[in-house]
C-alpha cells in the first residue's frame, strides 16, 4: 500500500474531500491503514502541485475516518484493463 493522502471533510453533498500528496486517477479506491475501502475517488480538483481529491465514501460511518491518512493498493478493480468477451458486430 502506498499513502497518497489524508481525509479532510466531509461536505453537505455527502462526498468525502481528501487532501492528496500526488495525483490519483477517477475512480480509484482509497483505503485506511487496515485495507478496508474507505472512498473511490470521482474528481480531482485543486491546482497541480496541491492536488484535492472529490470522492463517494464506500463506508456507513465516514466520519471516523476523518483525520486519518488514506492508501491506494497497487492493482485497483479501476485500474484493471478491460476485456471484450467476444466479436461484437
Amino acid at each position: 500500500m502506498q499513502e497518497v493522502g489524508e481525509v479532510l471533510h466531509l461536505a453537505n453533498s455527502g462526498r468525502v474531500l481528501i487532501r492528496l500528496s500526488k495525483p490519483l486517477n477517477d475512480g480509484q479506491i482509497v483505503v485506511d491503514n487496515s485495507g478496508t475501502k474507505v472512498a473511490k475517488v470521482s474528481e480531482m480538483i485543486g491546482p497541480v502541485d496541491a492536488p484535492y481529491a472529490s470522492a463517494i465514501p464506500l463506508t456507513n460511518n465516514i466520519k471516523r475516518h476523518i483525520g486519518q491518512h488514506v492508501y491506494i493498493v497497487e492493482q485497483s478493480p479501476a485500474m484493471k484493463p478491460k476485456r471484450f468477451r467476444g466479436n461484437r458486430r
